[in-house]
């Protein structure tokens, strides 16, 4: 009897030592180790914002990078979607950027002549291709450009001196021997290269002329024309850095970002051409 209750004892001593263990081990509130666990959490959450100026035609593949570029990197983007013209514009005046993709290569050069871009830090990212599009019902049986001409049917163009693929549409069907035989009134002049997509999905126009990668997020428009290469200048998007930028560093973890195999299966899968 008298061994099972010095037994009984050495047990509760156990118990009482290893919950006495237990609980000095774990951090109390108020202290440093919990502070430090607070801390660590809150700056995983406070992800740097990067404002990011980029052509319209990049809208939902970089949307779709930037969730990625988020979990990743913790690093969130704070795009400005635009004409690579007007972008431009922007910061020449002094609009807030940290980077700048350009869908033309005359409109980053225009920068990087004025030192508004940091030098070396330019890379050419992406190629594309100049297409016809027309609405999926095809209801004026456009099959080439020429048919719009001969029908002296309507087409949508983006802005012809300051938006790029105005400019390359512009050169392509000059060069076609067609630009002086379009109607001005046949020409619906747009602002960017999403508003003559929208222009075509909603049947406004016979045809609008776009990039190739414009077709993969087109709702009711096909491609029935691509534009040989030959006909306009090379369409290279370019990449860079805002020489005014506080975040230099973070905005070459974004561009070293668009290199990585992630992103470039979302580019090729909206329909880039990746520049190698």
């Amino acid at each position: 009897m008298k061994n099972i209750k010095r037994l009984l004892s050495l047990l509760m001593v156990f118990v009482l030592s290893f919950a006495l263990i237990a609980c000095n081990s774990a951090p109390k509130e108020g202290t440093e180790e919990q502070g430090n666990t607070t801390e660590q959490q809150d700056q995983k959450k406070e992800a740097k914002e990067l404002t990011i100026s980029a052509a319209a035609s990049l809208t939902e593949a970089l949307d779709e990078i930037s969730a990625e570029l988020e979990k990743d990197e913790n690093i969130k983007l704070v795009p400005n979607y635009g004409s690579s013209g007007a972008l431009q514009k922007q910061i020449e005046e002094g609009a807030p950027a940290d980077a700048f993709i350009s869908a033309g290569q005359k409109q980053m050069d225009a920068l990087e002549e004025k030192n508004l871009i940091v030098k070396d830090s330019r890379l050419d990212l992406l190629k594309n291709k100049l297409v016809l599009i027309v609405p999926k019902d095809n209801k004026d049986g456009i099959k080439t450009i020429n048919d719009v001409v001969d029908k002296n049917l309507q087409i949508a163009l983006a802005e012809t001196e300051t938006v790029p693929v105005g400019q390359y549409s512009k050169e392509a069907l000059t060069n076609l021997g067609l630009w002086d035989k379009i109607k001005t009134e046949n020409i619906i002049q747009s602002k960017d290269v999403s508003e003559v997509l929208k222009h075509v999905d909603d049947g406004n126009v016979a045809a609008g002329i776009v990039y190739s990668s414009d077709v993969f997020r087109a709702k009711n428009s096909e491609q029935v024309q691509v534009f040989d290469e030959s006909l306009h200048k090379p369409i290279v998007y370019p990449a860079a850095i805002i020489e005014s930028s506080k975040e230099k560093e973070t905005a070459k973890i974004f561009l070293d970002y668009l290199k990585t195999d992630k992103s470039k299966t979302i580019l090729e899968k909206y329909g880039f051409i990746i520049f190698e």
